[in-house]
């Protein structure tokens, strides 16, 4: 196992497990104590994880970005289930909008091909898209390596001027009083007007974001019209989609 896919595993295995000690990650991954405490130094210094007493826990901080790379790897069957559940949404004839994001990506994946328009502002969604019959439209922008998406001017300008039926919307955060929230200014204002200028809106988010917050709130609740995950919601979250009359869809992995 080369050292880039260990550390994507061993930031895999903390955030599925909320926490791992140093001593299970070595056995799990057969490697000395002494590496995985390397690897640890090294992925808290990136905001990866966060070190604790003899291991590791999530990264936490409402301010942390973690990369699309890293992400990309966190629970993988959820979003597929929910990509499943969530592309069935799509209608023939309609535009249909992929923000950014893990999640969005495999719901593209998941998609028909063909019959319907698509616009993103992540390069390598609209790739996913073109390889398929479909008509792909880009938000053009500056490109956040960190996330892969565009953001910026252009891309607002693209967004001020262009409708669409249906948004499928990511989040990195999901509260009760905060609603969706994200890490970055940009991507914040980038979301809010897609959201505006959504004739439907579907967030498509795993149960890992419930409860949490992030830096930037860019919609409330009664923004979505849908939301697809893959648990339960807890009570506060679950009374206020009810009273914004948000249909939540549940999914099994």
């Amino acid at each position: 196992m080369l050292p880039a896919e260990r550390k994507r595993t061993i930031v895999q295995l903390v955030t599925e497990r909320d926490g791992c000690s140093v001593a299970v990650l070595a056995d799990e991954l057969e490697f000395s104590k002494a590496t995985i405490r390397r690897d640890l130094r090294d992925l808290e210094a990136e905001g990866r994880i966060e070190r604790s007493h003899g291991g590791a826990v999530p990264a936490s901080s409402v301010g942390t970005e973690r990369s699309y790379d890293q992400r990309e790897v966190e629970r993988l069957d959820a979003k597929q289930a929910i990509a499943a559940r969530a592309s069935d949404e799509i209608r023939d004839g309609q535009v249909v909008f992929f923000d950014a994001g893990t999640t969005t990506m495999e719901v593209a994946r998941a998609a028909p091909d063909g019959g319907y328009v698509a616009a993103t502002n992540m390069p390598a969604l609209a790739m996913e898209l073109s390889n398929r019959e479909i008509d792909v439209k880009s938000t053009g922008g500056t490109l956040r390596a960190r996330t892969k998406a565009l953001v910026g001017p252009t891309a607002e300008a693209f967004l001020d001027r262009t409708n669409f039926d249906l948004l499928f919307l990511g989040t990195n955060a999901l509260d009760a009083e905060a609603g969706l929230s994200t890490p970055n200014e940009d991507e914040a204002e980038v979301k809010r007007q897609m959201v505006e200028r959504a004739g439907r809106v579907v967030l498509v988010a795993d149960s890992s974001k419930f409860g949490e917050r992030s830096f930037v709130s860019f919609a409330d609740l009664d923004d979505v019209d849908m939301v697809v995950t893959d648990g339960e919601l807890p009570s506060p979250l679950a009374d206020a989609f009810a009273d914004a009359d948000v249909v939540v869809e549940g999914v099994s992995k």
